[in-house]
């Protein structure tokens, strides 16, 4: 099962849901739920303008100064909408007499939040079909709103999850698992190739359903203070690591003031797997070799020994400017718009490479939720050449007896295993193990590499290789 695709066609004139009739002007809208108002405007940005939503809801809630209680719904709303597209979609195809691809988008998009509060909410149903139909009316037309009263009422007659999962019938238990975790077919077939014990992949697809905790990454400050100052608590894995419960981190005086920073614990073990990895020869020189925005070259620059230079490149201005913004402060540190496949330094110039690659972001789709339906299998391939240049390049520019550290934000495979597999054979590179790195971390093992997951470690889904150029 896959996202909806969304394509023009040919509309009929007053055909509810095709979008012909003439929408009420936003300034001239009647009152509506604030809280059902900001999400649809969340899925519209993600449909409409391929925003995210984790920058996009944030900026609504600023501007609109909702309540708490209606900010947390708008944000329930907008994120459970979206982690739930295919199965909303699923069973929203049985009920609509067209292709849901021949819908007016908006109106796909009321629909999908109506269903949401009706099958995973439980929202009674005069309330979660009466607001919808107004927001229907008010943004899109009374045609349209004649169409969504009458689906959302058979959304409802339907029951909860559990009685459109039964009544879809999956046909296997991968199919069982798009229905009730809310992944495409390709992601729980990747989770289940990624995981060793078949038992762990419904789990792990859970996981990513589960709001994640902020986490805050202490770099020029004591991990403990900062602990007490934001009423959170020391992280379990990384030593400069502490765990949120709730509050704005962005209230924290250390953060505003740069000696800490909001960053998945996950991320901070994948740039310790770099400096922990053993090194033969100097240590003078490191790069962060597709730097942006920053996060893992500020940690680096607040870790590395005395006398260590520090050299952060992204081929993009903009990403290579967060960077500059990340490092403020730090001395012996250079940032270059570089591009990893074609660098401006000569070979061997570096005692480590930490090479954070692009990647799917499979691994944050906690964070993230529109990204499992906006990405595609077809997305791997590309992205996995991609990576195996930068890594070919990341072993270029190390010396003969330095590291390379090779980091995905996902467990897929095709980006991980197999891209380091790619030139472990190599009689020029040897693969280090990471796990005895860190014995403080459990369940960490995968091959000699090592492999985070939400719902073993309640981090990002972060893989670290390490390889050391032996000539």
């Amino acid at each position: 099962m896959t996202g909806p695709e969304r394509r023009a066609g040919h509309k009929r004139r007053n055909d509810p849901g095709t979008g012909n009739q003439r929408p009420q002007s936003r300034r001239h809208r009647p009152t509506l739920d604030g809280a059902r108002l900001t999400a649809y405007d969340v899925l519209d940005g993600v449909s409409s303008r391929a925003a995210y939503a984790n920058l996009l809801l944030p900026q609504l809630l600023r501007e609109r100064q909702l309540e708490p209680r209606d900010a947390a719904f708008a944000t329930q709303l907008a994120y459970g909408t979206l982690r739930a597209t295919g199965t909303l979609d699923a069973v929203l195809t049985t009920l609509v007499s067209r292709p849901l691809a021949e819908l007016d988008p908006k109106v796909l998009d009321l629909l999908r939040l109506g269903a949401y509060q009706l099958i995973d909410l439980r929202v009674p149903a005069h309330a979660a079909v009466d607001t919808t139909v107004a927001l229907t009316r008010a943004i899109v037309g009374t045609g349209a709103s004649g169409l969504v009263n009458a689906v959302l009422r058979k959304v409802a007659a339907g029951g909860d999850r559990a009685a459109w999962v039964a009544a879809l019938a999956p046909a296997d238990d991968d199919e069982r698992l798009t229905l009730t975790t809310d992944h495409p077919r390709w992601i729980v077939e990747a989770w289940r190739d990624a995981l060793a014990d078949g038992d762990e992949v419904e789990p792990a697809l859970l996981a990513d359903d589960a709001a994640p905790e902020v986490h805050l990454v202490a770099r020029h400050v004591d991990r403990d203070e900062l602990a007490a100052a934001s009423g959170g608590e020391p992280g379990p894995w990384s030593p400069h690591a502490v765990r949120l419960h709730g509050g704005d981190p962005g209230r924290l005086a250390a953060v505003r003031s740069g000696a800490a920073a909001v960053q998945d614990e996950g991320s901070q073990l994948a740039a310790l797997a770099l400096v922990r990895a053993p090194l033969e020869g100097p240590d003078a020189r490191w790069l962060d070799m597709c730097a942006g925005p920053g996060g893992k070259a500020g940690l680096l620059a607040a870790v590395r020994p005395a006398g260590v230079h520090l050299t952060a490149a992204d081929r993009s201005e903009h990403r290579a400017e967060l960077v500059r913004g990340a490092l403020a402060g730090e001395d012996d540190v250079e940032v270059l718009v570089a591009d990893g496949t074609a660098p401006s330094w000569p070979a061997g110039s570096f005692d480590r490479v930490l090479l954070d690659a692009p990647c799917t972001g499979l691994g944050a789709l906690r964070r993230r939720p529109e990204v499992r339906w906006r990405r595609t299998a077809a997305d791997v391939a590309p992205l996995a050449e991609l990576q195996r240049q930068l890594l070919d390049s990341a072993l270029a520019s190390v010396r003969p007896g330095g590291v390379v550290a090779y980091v995905t934000c996902s467990p897929h495979t095709g980006e991980t295993v197999a891209v380091v597999d790619a030139v472990a054979g190599r009689d020029d590179v040897e693969v280090l193990p990471v796990a005895p790195l860190f014995p403080e971390v459990p369940g960490i093992e995968r091959g000699e590499h090592a492999q985070l997951w939400p719902h073993r470690h309640g981090t990002d889904a972060m893989f670290m290789a390490l390889l050391r150029r032996t000539r």
